[in-house]
């Protein structure tokens, strides 16, 4: 009778098992079961050691032999990454938010900074029209009397948002305008009550 094998059936049991492969070292006859790298360059082709011969080669493996200081103080840098690249927390997002602004005011550098500038301009403009703290704060969180404290925290979380220095990819301005930011809430929390 023919037996019939499933497709699915693995056929590699009963097969006879290929030879032991021997140990590298020189003069040994015993079998080669434990790998190690062949070196630091080559670290994914092995040689092949039985178990006294492979604690030999680990005992005097040393994967810095050769480097100078400043090499392997870079290897150690690397390998905290995971040999992979790093960038300042919040890169992309800057990036992102200066191609959006560029394609927002039309593809042109002279364009965004000159409207940056009058909006900078027509701001502290304001600020010399105020006079008291209380009104120098409203004017910093770019608000009008009358308003509730609400609103000022609602205000206050926006911008504080949009110029936190983690977003802006560490900007120095950032934080300047969020201490800003900052101060005039203080002042405006004490005066509105929280």
């Amino acid at each position: 009778m023919n037996k019939q094998r499933s497709r699915f059936a693995y056929t590699g049991f009963d097969q006879p098992r290929s030879a032991a492969r021997a140990c590298d070292n020189p003069g040994c006859a015993k079998e080669g079961e434990y790998r190690a790298p062949k070196s630091r360059k080559a670290l994914n082709e092995y040689w092949w050691f039985c178990l006294d011969h492979v604690r030999e080669y680990n005992r005097s493996w040393n994967y810095h032999q050769g480097m100078s200081a400043e090499e392997i103080e870079s290897e150690i840098r690397r390998d905290t990454t995971w040999q992979r690249p790093s960038w300042p927390l919040g890169y992309w997002g800057t990036q992102e938010k200066f191609l959006r602004d560029r394609a927002a005011k039309g593809f042109g550098f002279d364009f965004g900074r000159q409207a940056r500038q009058e909006e900078d301009a027509e701001q502290a403009q304001r600020r010399k029209a105020a006079r008291t703290a209380e009104e120098e704060a409203l004017v910093v969180l770019d608000l009008t009397p009358p308003v509730d404290f609400q609103r000022i925290k609602a205000r206050y979380r926006e911008l504080a948002k949009l110029h936190h220095p983690d977003r802006n990819g560490g900007d120095k301005a950032a934080e300047e305008k969020l201490k800003e930011i900052n101060q005039a809430y203080n002042t405006l929390k004490a005066c509105y009550g929280a």
